[in-house]
């Protein structure tokens, strides 16, 4: 932390010397005024952390040079301490209304001052310091919000692609986190799941049209290409510090509980848990919708399957939970 600046402001050289000997040697960064329209001057171009500021100077007194200070913007906010020998109430009034933080009358006692002085500094160190860390995080709130932007343009984009599966991820991303909440996944870890699950599927830009789009059957050939799209999300989006907790379900969503799923073949408790919540959520959506080669399944036709594919696809674990929510009618496509 940088040294805090003191603005010592006094026409006097006797009063300058003063308040510098009192302060020399206590962790200040000492500067000084002559008059008042430098002392703005020093103000503007210092950013002092305390001003102290006498009132009988010529051409502008103490007092218009604090209602000038408070009229700046930049300035509005700097503790200004007033060093005068008037001692009426008229006076302290009148330093008060001019936007004054403290009034000190001549002689002034030598440890109240160099107290008074250090706690204002500290009070405005500390005023200061909240008010970065507000605006750092409304910056970075702002950054997060601008990425999570990014995010659903990507997701709108491969919807236009594959107009088959048209509103399938933001439904999927919200039937996930709702399951996520009732498992008792909280926040941060929820947004990750939100931006896993509405990126579930980013690896597809990999697949080229003749595949992705191709209205019969896969071959053999075309099925192994189409199986590497969690492998190409993964090296997508693993480089990307933000999203790398959020890699979960576009690397592991095909993953099943028994391990014939892909790409790891992984099995169990192995596949991470936001994959295995999104998996039953996936097959949800993917049989109750409409498909120009069939009309979507029944509410009863959809559960009866999840319960059959519960412990050989499904963590069994997860399934209860599901028929729960349905139970609930939580879900679309009831």
């Amino acid at each position: 932390m940088t040294t805090p600046i003191v603005l010592i402001t006094d026409d006097n050289p006797l009063g300058r010397e003063a308040l510098e000997d009192l302060l020399y040697g206590q962790g200040y960064e000492l500067a000084f005024a002559v008059d008042g329209p430098t002392a703005l001057l020093q103000a503007e171009r210092l950013m002092p952390d305390l001003i102290l500021l006498h009132v009988m100077m010529p051409g502008m007194d103490g007092f218009e040079v604090c209602r000038h200070l408070r009229a700046n913007p930049r300035l509005a906010e700097v503790p200004v301490v007033i060093i005068t020998a008037l001692d009426d109430s008229g006076s302290r009034l009148k330093g008060l209304e001019a936007g004054a933080d403290d009034f000190i009358s001549k002689p002034f006692n030598r440890s109240e001052l160099r107290a008074r002085v250090r706690t204002i500094t500290r009070l405005n160190r500390y005023r200061n310091l909240i008010s970065e860390r507000t605006a750092l995080q409304q910056a970075h709130g702002d950054l997060i919000a601008s990425y999570d932007a990014t995010i659903e343009g990507w997701v709108h984009a491969l919807d236009l692609r594959d107009k088959e599966t048209e509103g399938h991820s933001l439904r999927v991303t919200e039937l996930t986190v709702r399951l996520a909440n009732m498992v008792g996944i909280s926040e941060p870890a929820l947004t990750h799941i939100r931006r896993g699950a509405l990126l579930h599927d980013v690896g597809k830009i990999g697949i080229p049209d003749a595949i992705l789009l191709k209205p019969g059957k896969l071959t053999a050939t075309e099925w192994e290409i189409m199986r590497k799209h969690p492998q190409y999300a993964y090296e997508m989006l693993a480089p990307i510090a933000y999203l790398q907790p959020a890699l979960d379900i576009p690397y592991s969503h095909h993953e099943k509980w028994d391990g014939t799923g892909y790409p790891q073949g992984l099995a169990g408790e192995s596949i991470p848990l936001p994959a295995r919540l999104f998996a039953v959520v996936d097959v949800w959506d993917a049989l109750r919708s409409d498909r120009p080669y069939r009309a979507g399944w029944s509410v009863e036709e959809t559960l009866a399957h999840i319960q059959a594919q519960s412990g050989s696809h499904f963590d069994p674990a997860v399934v209860p939970v599901f028929m729960e929510m349905v139970q609930q009618h939580l879900l679309p496509h009831m």
